[in-house]
């Protein structure tokens, strides 16, 4: 067996279970889990429309890795339209089924573990994959903190030079799973400096970009490479999915766009990986990236449910509306000391409620876990589900003082 496989931390979901395994929860409450990041709101009918006539003719041929001409047209026409971006649709940008996916392969492209010290930054907390991405292909990760005090953005000045140097690639989430933090244009300015000097590659996972609060959506990396005169997007690839932006999480789609050079490579790979999408879900997407009103509708409700949810839980909690995404980071409140944990256990017991703890989606690094005492709670139900959550949090909260 590959030996790297005994490197990989078990994920967090399977630590939930875990901890939850000698609860039994309150019977007289129905279960509601915010515990995972999972779109419920209804899939786009142009979606399941387009999927239902192209199932006449798009399982007859093997279709190719790079997605058709029509497909990465359409994710070109959504990047100019999205970010005021123009690329080769046959050059810089790929189809992938799913950020999960393509995070994951990336690694296995970029990544050269016969060099000494092959290393991998990730922010931390941190979406898993970046992890073991990182592992499997025979680099070391290094976590770069969240700042709370600097609304949860990374504190990428804590990376000494020494791991710079080691570095080969860096993965950036913008907005942040599970802070919901974006990145402004200096940040990225500083990151690009790095990659100039140091020669890593940059992954920059978008793939909650579309679901955001304030007025002006978030800022893109291939947006800020060209507001910094980065025109050929050198050492930089962004990874953007369907899932969150169109609630089609089922479909696996999305696409990859950016340095032509770093894509060709990650073509030759995916040639290898057997990575190509379903004809059929392409005509999907392609249906999905043409259309926006869908997308204003679905950012319209989880505005909507926020604004109910959000003061609620800040009335007995340290808790605030993110930038973007669709989670609330949340601080432990004190007679609990910290432990994220325990509040999870104790919640799901009394009301019946999963939430998952904050330690759970960081490591120790050092010399302490920047998750420890937040819990991350995702309102991907609908609105009346995710407020009966809230008003048994506040209940949980009230009756243990």
């Amino acid at each position: 067996m590959n030996p790297l496989l005994s490197r990989l931390q078990p994920y967090p979901f399977e630590r939930l279970r875990e901890l939850f395994s000698p609860i039994t929860p309150n019977p007289a409450y129905r279960a509601i889990s915010l515990g995972i990041g999972e779109p419920k709101h209804a899939a786009p009918e142009l979606v399941k429309q387009a999927l239902t006539a192209a199932l006449g003719t798009g399982l007859s041929g093997y279709p190719a890795t790079t997605g058709t001409p029509a497909l990465r047209q359409a994710c070109a026409n959504w990047l100019q339209r999205r970010y005021g971006v123009e690329v080769d649709p046959s050059t810089q940008v790929l189809s992938v089924n799913g950020t999960r996916e393509a995070l994951f392969a990336f690694a296995q492209t970029v990544i050269d573990p016969t060099r000494e010290g092959a290393t991998v930054v990730c922010p931390n907390p941190f979406y898993q994959i970046y992890e073991g991405a990182a592992l499997l292909a025979g680099a070391t990760p290094y976590y770069a903190p969240s700042n709370p005090a600097r609304n949860f953005a990374v504190d990428w000045d804590s990376v000494p030079p020494e791991v710079w140097q080691r570095t080969q690639l860096l993965y950036v989430c913008s907005p942040g799973n599970p802070t919901g933090a974006v990145m402004p244009l200096d940040e990225w300015r500083k990151l690009f400096a790095l990659s100039d000097r140091y020669g890593f590659v940059i992954a920059s996972d978008e793939c909650y970009s579309e679901i955001y609060f304030r007025d002006e959506p978030p800022l893109g990396g291939l947006e800020a490479a060209i507001q910094l005169g980065r025109t050929g997007f050198e050492r930089l690839v962004a990874f953007t999915s369907l899932s969150k932006r169109s609630n089609v999480p089922g479909l696996r789609s999305g696409f990859v766009a950016g340095d032509a050079a770093i894509l060709q490579q990650f073509l030759l790979y995916r040639t290898y990986h057997g990575s190509a999408m379903s004809p059929v879900v392409q005509t999907a997407s392609i249906a999905a990236w043409n259309d926006e009103q869908h997308v204003i509708d679905n950012r319209a409700q989880y505005r909507a449910k926020f604004a109910q949810v959000t003061p609620l839980l800040a009335s007995v909690m340290d808790v605030a509306l993110p930038d973007a995404g669709f989670y609330l980071w949340a601080a432990v409140p004190h007679r609990w000391n910290g432990s994220d944990t325990d509040f999870a256990r104790e919640l799901l017991a009394q009301y019946n409620v999963t939430v998952l703890p904050g330690s759970y989606l960081a490591r120790e690094a050092q010399g302490f876990n920047p998750g420890q005492g937040r819990i991350r709670m995702a309102l991907v139900a609908e609105t009346a589900e995710c407020l009966e959550a809230a008003q048994r949090i506040v209940q949980f909260i009230q009756s243990n003082p």
